[in-house]
């Protein structure tokens, strides 16, 4: 036999099927925006520094050192974001940014070359100057050519390298040179500090003049012969973010790392002396 439901019992059931649905939509309702406010608050936990992506640094070759540390401290404090490298003498860097070539920051190691940078504007900034260095004779263990002087430099027979006159290592020897008046005949000009480090590290040469901190960076594989003149010539250090950077928040923030005290830590403890 069926049994008829009455009117009253068909909209008790009704009313409880609509509560039914209501309760089972608020807990739907309630997990979704529970989930949501997850997702955002974990996109926002990611990207908290505000920095990301990649950027081409252009330094001098005496900084590959430091850099290549501050670099990899500044990623570390940066997730996210990548710093490459591009080292070389300040000059061959300064004409590669001359003609395009895509950076983001550049260092040199003269205001010289960084002058011709700015004088393009293609700076996106005033230039800061965050270190300085002064030049250092480099000689093989043991020196060979018992050299105690600068003046010792200009003597028969002694094989010396030094830096081509663009490079600023070259430029300041030069002027070293000028106040001592001293004139050295080297058996080559290197493009870098660095290539003139590695001749007198494998024996090609009897002298090299380099900077401070790269006597000090090559550790027992050179002695460094420090001298009064070198005063004459105290390189100092600027670095600026470049317009052209498809990155300028990274860029920036770079500039301001190697600026600030994390930055100025690394350069001192390599020997750099700070900006004058």
């Amino acid at each position: 036999m069926i049994r008829r439901i009455g009117p009253t019992r068909l909209t008790l059931v009704a009313t409880a099927l609509t509560l039914a649905m209501g309760v089972a939509a608020c807990r739907s309702g309630s997990a979704d925006s529970s989930s949501s406010g997850s997702s955002s608050g974990g996109s926002s936990s990611s990207s908290s520094s505000g920095l990301s992506g990649e950027i081409t640094v252009f330094a001098a070759a005496s900084l590959k050192k430091t850099f290549t540390q501050i670099g990899a401290d500044f990623e570390k404090t940066h997730p996210g974001t990548t710093v490459r490298f591009s080292f070389a003498g300040s000059s061959d860097l300064v004409a590669q940014i001359q003609q395009g070539a895509p950076a983001d920051v550049f260092a040199s190691a003269d205001t010289k070359n960084m002058d011709k940078v700015s004088a393009e504007s293609l700076t996106s900034g005033q230039p800061m100057v965050f270190a300085s260095n002064t030049l250092e004779i480099a000689v093989p263990p043991g020196n060979p050519a018992k050299i105690t002087s600068f003046a010792d430099l200009a003597r028969s027979g002694v094989k010396v390298v030094l830096c081509a006159p663009a490079v600023p290592c070259g430029s300041a020897a030069a002027k070293v040179e000028k106040s001592a008046g001293v004139d050295i005949a080297p058996v080559s000009e290197e493009q870098s500090v660095t290539d003139v480090l590695g001749k007198v590290t494998a024996g090609e040469a009897d002298a090299g003049l380099v900077y401070v901190t790269d006597v000090k960076g090559a550790g027992d594989a050179v002695k460094g012969i420090p001298f009064a003149q070198s005063k004459a010539a105290v390189n100092s250090y600027p670095i600026a973010a470049l317009k052209a950077s498809k990155n300028a928040a990274v860029a920036d923030a770079f500039v301001q790392t190697v600026t600030g005290a994390s930055g100025q830590q690394v350069l001192a403890d390599a020997g750099f002396a700070k900006a004058p």
